[in-house]
């Protein structure tokens, strides 16, 4: 099958530093392609000179400016909604692709029900995984989101899904990414986004991919830690995760979910951790953003003409998928 190119998307907040290693890399990796492509940087307000160096060494990138810093999901959504060719890279500024990054990626996109695929990261310098493919689990009806999993023999034959795909390095299919609207804005400024994302697709009935010989190496950001305090970025990350459970769980789950919040909270209380109370109390505020968010998701189903899955069909879908195929998991 032939594509119409890839368009890389790189948010950026203060990265000039990763920027002048990540770019080369980038560009070899697309020279590599055989593909067109065109690369676009939507910065989110940055107080480095990540726009200086950009516009002095790199002036073929398309270069977004938020005149406020704004978040993740609202700063890559500016470059998505920018982007002209048929697949999407969506790609961090603390990652660098390998030189053949792309070469054994395309195939999943012959496929008419791909959504995505993502690749296996690993350490800037080391070879040790930091992601793979997104192994799903549930603690009681609370859905995980830190479980990876690869095939024990990789084989290039192997077609292993993933629950989502690390907006680090995810390549998407255009089309499918735009009739999403991209990523949800209820998710900033950061986490859990991409999981949305994906799980959308997956409930819309698309696949989401991990292919492990596609291989890009992670600098462990701390970015987010090193412009918010700890416990800001905690009051964050679970308000998000109770906004990725009050959207996407429905009937009993999410009844049971409701129930598990009463001594998950008490416990969080008797030992100090008063966050918890501020991301209740801004989980609760975000209800009417979390009805639009359902309704959006419901109207598209509706539009496409399919019924959506339940989460817990997604997952007997990927875990099914499984059965007797030994699998490293971590």
């Amino acid at each position: 099958m032939a594509y119409h190119g890839i368009s890389v998307i790189i948010p950026n907040y203060n990265g000039r530093h990763l920027l002048e290693q990540v770019l080369p890399c980038l560009y070899k990796a697309l020279e590599n392609s055989g593909q067109q492509y065109e690369v676009i940087i939507s910065d989110d307000r940055s107080t480095d000179d990540s726009i200086a160096y950009l516009e002095a060494y790199h002036p073929s990138v398309i270069l977004i400016k938020n005149p406020v810093n704004r978040g993740f999901s609202p700063t890559i959504n500016e470059g998505i909604f920018k982007a002209t060719k048929d697949l999407v890279l969506l790609l961090n500024s603390d990652v660098k692709l390998t030189p053949d990054y792309f070469h054994s990626l395309f195939k999943y996109f012959d496929l008419p029900d791909t959504f995505g695929v993502m690749g296996r990261i690993i350490g800037w310098e080391d070879e040790k995984i930091q992601d793979a493919a997104k192994y799903p689990s549930f603690h009681g009806a609370k859905i995980k989101t830190s479980g990876n999993y690869y095939a024990a023999q990789p084989s290039e034959n192997d077609r292993l899904y993933s629950m989502y795909l690390s907006g680090a390095n995810a390549l998407v299919d255009r089309k499918k990414l735009l009739s999403l609207g991209g990523f949800d804005e209820i998710y900033a400024p950061f986490y859990v986004e991409d999981f949305d994302l994906s799980l959308r697709a997956w409930r819309l009935g698309w696949k989401c991919y991990y292919d492990h010989f596609a291989v890009c190496r992670h600098q462990v950001s701390v970015s987010i830690k090193s412009s918010s305090s700890k416990r800001f970025v905690n009051t964050i990350y679970y308000r998000n995760k109770m906004f990725l459970h009050a959207i996407h769980l429905s009937g009993g789950n999410k009844i049971l979910w409701c129930l598990q919040q009463i001594p998950e909270t008490l416990i969080r209380v008797f030992t100090l951790r008063f966050y918890y109370l501020r991301s209740l109390s801004l989980f609760f505020r975000g209800r009417k953003k979390m009805n639009t968010s359902t309704k959006k998701l419901n109207d598209l189903a509706k539009h496409n003409g399919t019924i959506l899955l339940d989460v817990e069909k997604v997952v007997a879908v990927i875990t099914g998928s499984l059965k007797d195929k030994p699998i490293q998991r971590f």
